[in-house]
């Protein structure tokens, strides 16, 4: 006697297999995390101090703030463009939260900050997306626009805020773990969300891809590059308060550099800068690697130079990888 297969016996197994090709090529583009994992155990082996609670806590409160400045420059990146301003815009925010109003009441700093940075990306996002100017030239007066004005806002003194709480945001835990960093992730699966499952992302990849054929697809790829801004200032702009809470005060030198580390934290997350192809995940490894690679050579006493060499030397490696991983992309689906 002689069985024969029902379409319900095979299905299964199709899509077992199917999930295993998924996941295969899943874990063909993930060198990112592979590098986070290896520095992981060269930095359990390299010094005992790693893995304690203390320092994986500092390790979070460092990674969190300039992860959320990532999740900015990702965002704008992804359409093809960039943002040098964002550091500037930390300050900014970071100070004028603290400042205005005397920063008697922390709902009032979040807002101040982060329409600060609305503002600002507002008038990036118009000036690019409308007016049709190169975003590095203008996001590069930008940033001294806004470190000008920190500057002449504080005349280079540090602001204290009046509210008692000020520091709670960033000083607090959950089940032992920094709410600074649940913020953060939490802002991760948010922007992740927007760009993968929603008719704006998809508009922002498009954007990215191919400006021409996604306006002759009827895309308003002007106002999509227009948001883009705005949400990335609004994020710099929350990123500056977090700063000023966690440090207690709005210093004039909050978020200097922060663009460079988060556009390297992009790349290295296998972010295309041409735009139109990169993962919220990646840039969230990215951020934990420069975090890691910064921690570790702190504890190992490093000269700050020679840290500065290796940030370098990181940011060419990743955007090698990044060149070569595109290349065989590309390479694959002119034979296929």
């Amino acid at each position: 006697m002689t069985t024969t297969s029902t379409a319900s016996d095979i299905k299964p197994d199709a899509r077992a297999g199917f999930d295993g090709r998924r996941l295969g090529g899943w874990a063909k583009e993930q060198y990112p995390l592979y590098i986070l994992i290896l520095l992981l155990i060269i930095a359990g082996f390299s010094t005992s101090a790693f893995f304690t609670t203390q320092n994986l806590t500092n390790l979070v409160l460092q990674a969190s703030v300039i992860g959320i400045v990532t999740l900015a420059q990702f965002i704008v990146v992804l359409t093809g463009g960039i943002d040098i301003s964002v550091g500037s815009v930390v300050g900014l925010a970071g100070v004028l939260a603290a400042g205005l109003f005397s920063g008697t009441s922390v709902p009032l700093a979040i807002l101040v900050a982060v329409l600060t940075g609305a503002a600002i990306g507002a008038i990036n996002g118009w000036l690019v997306a409308f007016r049709g100017l190169e975003a590095f030239i203008v996001t590069l007066g930008m940033l001294a626009l806004a470190r000008g004005l920190v500057y002449a806002y504080t005349e280079g003194i540090p602001v204290s805020p009046d509210a008692t709480d000020f520091r709670a945001i960033a000083s607090s835990t959950v089940l032992g773990f920094p709410l600074i960093g649940i913020l953060w992730l939490l802002l991760a699966v948010v922007i992740a969300f927007l760009v993968r499952r929603t008719v704006f992302g998809r508009r922002v990849y498009a954007s990215g891809s191919n400006k021409e054929a996604a306006r002759a697809a009827g895309i308003p790829v002007r106002s999509t590059i227009f948001l883009v801004y705005v949400i990335a200032g609004v994020l710099s702009g929350f990123a500056g308060f977090l700063l000023a809470s966690r440090v207690g005060v709005g210093t004039p030198t909050a978020g200097t550099g922060y663009e460079l580390n988060a556009i390297a934290a992009v790349v290295i997350g296998g972010t295309s800068l041409v735009g139109g192809k990169g993962r919220v995940f990646g840039a969230v490894v990215g951020t934990l690697i420069f975090a890691v690679i910064s921690n570790l050579l702190v504890l190992l006493n490093v000269s700050t130079y020679l840290q500065d060499a290796f940030r370098g030397a990181l940011i060419l490696v990743a955007v090698l990888l990044t060149t070569i991983q595109f290349s065989k992309r590309k390479k694959a689906k002119q034979l296929t």
